[in-house]
């Protein structure tokens, strides 16, 4: 990987663009990155990070997004790095926006854009560039593919930072090993070890899961043994254990099937007996039923002997009963019969009670024939019925006439006395609108001159405002100017000061045996000492900080004060003299007017509205005065032929009505009239029917009594029974039949004769006998149940058990292998001799490689005098594998690292840091590093140790390597020509260039 150009803009320190040309930087092999404190060195390098993994490193990640702007850009300038590189034979520019608050286009406030990236390749056929994506996913994963190392490597092997490697040096295994695992991403070794260790975890739960459930069928089988069983004294885990289950379970079960023979031979015992007692309870009862049959059998004969003469009676009463079923259809004949002729009776009575007295004795066809003429009267009153209608129609109508006539007489009215008022309203009106429309004309004349009298009156007030302000500002300014004066006159003082005692300064920095960073002598015999109020660097920067804010707070007063006089100006060019009190007045009496003339004229709609409906009010008035007269023409003529045809209505009417106040009347009289002589006529004739009808029934009745043996029809009656009595009759009857049978039955049976001679039957002592037999018998067949429910439950749970044990013996043989295996990848086997864990061996064989690969630039820096050698020697918590010795080959002796002097520290991390890049490089696929920077630590060597590192560094151009050194070293600048210098100023860091060239 090689850069060759780098472009920032708004980005860290830098407030404007700024450009690297790292070709022209590249070309000695060696370049120095320079520049105060503060200024942004170390800025450069975040830039090429972000450019290639969107992100800067370690620490100053937290710089994403927006913090990574400049405070010094203008805030219309987007924040931007571009980074040209050639990797893996390719020419890339990587291009990165991080997001952008900006202003808004329109409007007030700010709005925030999104990040953007772009990555284009360099083609060099057709001489262009050619775009290849503009996502940042895809950017990230092509730029991490072809550098084959992710940010946290990229940031150790190319930005090589020694003080992270000093600490490397000094640290102890532990903090080593997170440090090399994070470069060669051993995460997948750590994983293994993870991975085997949950494995044993996962295992060794599985097998203790298997052996609780086997010790769980174990306690099942001791419950079912009855606690004959004897449990093994072993823990789920421990060896052994399921033999000594099986044992016992084989044990307990031999034990349950010679129980099972015993409660078998008791059970055929207890059986016998059982039934023997069983018979004897059957024959006690069975006499016993016997003998009670016959004595209830002799008590129901008793009973029914007392009710002979009962019996008797009621059969003779059925024999009647049956006698007169015979007469039963005549007397319901002549019951309905004589019913009929009632209510027919009634019928007629009360029609002949509403007939007049001359009719009241008619025959039924007299009534038939008073009916018919009336209806014939009724039906010669139709012609009447129209005609009394059509006159009170034409009443009706004469009523509209005269009610039409009158309203027309009002309108006629009102329209002429509305009429003679028109030219009156019309004047008024007309000159309401005339007077609206002036006003309006008037409101539009006074609203030109508003706006131009309220901005001279809003400049007047900015003007009295702006003279306030400037006199204030004007003496802020010039207080501010009087402060930064004293500031800066404080730090030139106190800046002599320092410089007349920085020899006591640089002596407290000399260490016996070094060399004086200011003669290089090895010996101090006399530095110098502090004198009391010695001024030291940090007060001197202080006072220079105080003076830098004092300075700029008298910048921006003086900015203040040309912006308040600029604003003076402008308003009063507007204002001008006059004052701003006659202003006011000014625009009062000006807005005063506008507010009369505008309320005059938001009239003019209304007084327009008024004068065009009094005039559509006026043709109406006048169409209706026309109207209204035609109507009165037309009613002339409709009066006369209303009243020719209401008088021969009339005359048709009065011989119609006879004595009746109408016709309606008298229609009604007659339909009345009809209606009861011909109701009265046809109950007439149903009470005639009915009475011949009854006299029929009577002397049906008499004749089938006498057939039927009665002397009378009340006699027959009196014998008939309803269906309930007859029923209940008929069940007692019944009754006794059965009774007297099943008694007959019981008297003449053989066996139940018998057992009424024999002695009574002892029902209680069989039954005791049985009962006590049965209880034997239950407990005989549930002690065998038992004893057989215990065979197959530990029969069952045996097998479960040897099932679980099968089943477990490969578990355990694969927890005992992956036990081993874990234990040995953890370091903690006794196989493991050193006791180390898996990631610890591969991190030791990775330093042991960069200790070889530093040691060849170790001993050319200490001239041949130090090598880097890995150590397997135990430390921290027992563990090894990463230790790191120096050997000195002045003493012979191998020591620790942390022993090592600063300087010796600083070119030993160097060279490991340098032995580190090779490796991690070679680890990540032979990607070819051809731009290296190392950061500081230059300022603690001699000139001789210094001369020897610049050396080796110089000879990494034989794989034609750049390395830029990041320091602010003074004598780096005479040593090294091509020089990239970060100038800070008050409006942000610039690049100054210095090539070979």
């Amino acid at each position: 990987m090689r850069l060759h150009r780098l472009d920032v803009t708004a980005f860290g320190p830098f407030g404007g663009s700024q450009g690297v040309d790292f070709d022209d930087l590249s070309a000695a092999g060696l370049f120095l990155l320079h520049g105060p404190t503060g200024a942004g060195k170390t800025s450069v390098l975040d830039a090429v990070c972000y450019a290639l993994y969107g992100s800067v490193p370690g620490a100053r990640q937290s710089g994403q997004g927006m913090s990574l702007r400049s405070d010094h850009a203008d805030v219309r300038t987007r924040t931007e790095v571009r980074l040209e590189l050639t990797v893996a034979g390719r020419r890339l520019e990587v291009t990165r926006q991080p997001p952008w608050e900006r202003p808004k286009l329109r409007g007030k406030g700010t709005t925030v854009d999104k990040a953007q990236s772009w990555l284009r390749e360099y083609d060099a056929g057709a001489g262009t560039w050619k775009d290849l994506s503009r996502s940042h996913q895809e950017i990230g994963e092509e730029i991490t593919q072809l550098l084959g190392m992710s940010r946290e490597q990229f940031c150790q092997v190319v930005l090589l930072p020694q003080g992270d490697f000093a600490r490397f040096l000094r640290a102890d295994a532990e903090a080593r090993g997170k440090l090399l695992g994070r470069l060669f991403d051993t995460r997948r070794f750590a994983e293994v070890e993870k991975r085997l260790a949950e494995r044993r975890r996962t295992t060794e739960a599985q097998v203790r899961e298997g052996d609780a459930t086997l010790l769980a069928d174990a306690h099942r089988m001791q419950q079912a043994a009855g606690d004959t069983m004897e449990l093994p004294e072993l823990a789920p885990g421990e060896p052994g254990l399921a033999d000594a289950v099986l044992t016992a379970a084989a044990v307990a079960r031999s034990t349950a099937r010679e129980l099972l023979a015993v409660a078998d031979c008791r059970l055929t015992a207890t059986e016998s007996a059982q039934a023997a007692a069983e018979r004897d309870l059957a024959d006690a009862r069975e006499l016993d039923r016997l003998q009670r049959r016959f004595a209830e059998a002799g008590e129901r004969s008793a009973r029914l002997a007392e009710r002979a003469d009962a019996h008797r009676a009621a059969q003779e009463r059925m024999e009647r009963a049956r006698k007169a079923e015979a007469v039963g259809p005549a007397l319901e004949l002549r019951d309905a019969a004589d019913a009929e002729h009632r209510r027919a009776a009634a019928s007629e009575a009360s029609a002949r009670a509403l007939l007049p007295q001359d009719l009241a004795d008619a025959g039924a066809a007299g009534l038939a024939a008073a009916a018919r003429r009336a209806a014939e009267e009724l039906g010669g009153l139709d012609s009447a019925r129209r005609a009394e209608q059509r006159l009170a129609e034409l009443v009706a109508e004469r009523i509209r006439l005269d009610r039409q006539e009158r309203a027309d007489e009002d309108v006629l009215h009102e329209a002429e006395t509305w009429l003679a008022d028109w030219e009156a309203t019309r004047t008024g009106l007309q000159a309401g609108v005339d007077s609206a429309q002036e006003a309006a004309t008037r409101a539009e004349q006074l609203a030109v001159q508003r706006d131009p009298a309220q901005r001279r009156l809003n400049a007047a007030r900015q003007r009295d405002q702006y003279a306030a302000d400037t006199e204030e500002t004007q003496r802020h300014a010039l207080a501010s100017a009087e402060h930064a004066v004293e500031a800066r006159a404080h730090w030139l003082d106190l800046k002599e000061q320092r410089l007349n005692g920085i020899a006591a300064e640089l002596a407290e920095g000399l260490t016996e045996g070094a060399p004086c960073a200011v003669c290089g002598a090895t010996e101090h015999p006399a530095p110098a000492r502090r004198i009391a109020g010695h001024v030291d660097r940090e007060a001197e920067e202080r006072a220079l900080a105080a003076y830098q804010d004092a300075d700029e707070r008298r910048a921006d007063a003086e900015r203040r004060l040309g912006t308040v006089r600029e604003a003076l100006a402008a308003a009063t060019a507007e204002a001008g003299d006059a004052p701003t009190a006659r202003l006011a007045e000014e625009a009062e009496e000006l807005e005063r007017r506008y507010a009369r003339a505008r309320a005059s004229a938001s009239g003019l709609h209304a007084a327009q509205e008024g004068l065009r409906r009094a005039e559509h009010e006026r043709e109406q008035r006048i169409a209706a005065q026309q109207q209204a007269a035609v109507r009165a023409a037309s009613r002339v003529g409709n009066r006369e032929r209303l009243e020719n045809e209401r008088a021969a209505l009339e005359e048709e009417l009065t011989r119609a009505r006879g004595n009746a106040d109408s016709v309606a009347a008298r229609a009604t009289q007659l339909e009345r009239r009809a209606t009861r002589l011909t109701e009265a006529a046809d109950t007439a004739r149903v009470a005639e029917d009915t009475a011949q009808r009854l006299k029929d029934a009577d002397a049906r009745l008499a004749d089938a009594a006498f057939r039927a043996g009665f002397h009378t029809p009340r006699d027959a009656a009196a014998a008939l029974l309803d269906d309930a009595a007859h029923r209940e009759l008929q069940r007692r009857l019944d009754a006794w039949d059965l009774e007297e049978a099943a008694v007959r039955a019981v008297l003449t049976e053989a066996d139940t004769a018998a057992a009424a001679q024999q002695p009574p039957a002892d029902l209680a002592a069989a039954e005791h006998t049985a009962a006590a037999a049965g209880r034997r018998l239950r407990d005989a067949s549930s002690a065998r149940d038992a004893a057989a429910r215990r065979c197959a439950e530990l029969d069952r749970l045996s097998a479960h058990a040897t099932t679980s044990v099968r089943r477990l013996a490969p578990l355990r043989e694969e927890h005992g292998r992956v036990a081993r295996l874990a234990s040995l990848a953890a370091g903690t086997s006794a196989d493991n001799e050193r006791r180390m864990r898996l990631e610890s061996y591969v991190l030791a064989a990775r330093l042991e490689q960069v200790a070889a690969a530093a040691t060849a630039r170790l001993q050319r820096m200490s001239s041949g005098r130090y090598t880097l050698v890995h150590s397997d020697d135990r430390t921290g918590r027992g563990r090894s594998g990463l230790g790191l010795h120096v050997v000195d080959a002045w003493t012979g002796r191998e020591r620790d690292t942390a022993t090592l002097s600063g300087g010796e520290t600083f070119f030993a991390s160097l060279a490991l840091a340098l032995g580190l890049a090779d490796v991690v490089t070679d680890e990540a696929g032979g990607v070819r590093l051809d731009t290296l920077f190392i950061d500081e630590g230059f300022g603690s060597l001699d000139d001789q140790t210094l001369d020897e590192v610049l050396d080796v560094l110089d000879s990494l151009r034989e794989r034609d390597r750049s390395v830029g050194i990041v320091s602010h070293v003074a004598d780096l600048r005479r040593r090294i020509h091509a020089q990239l210098e970060v100038v800070k100023g008050r409006s942000g860091s610039v690049l100054r260039q210095r090539g070979t060239g």
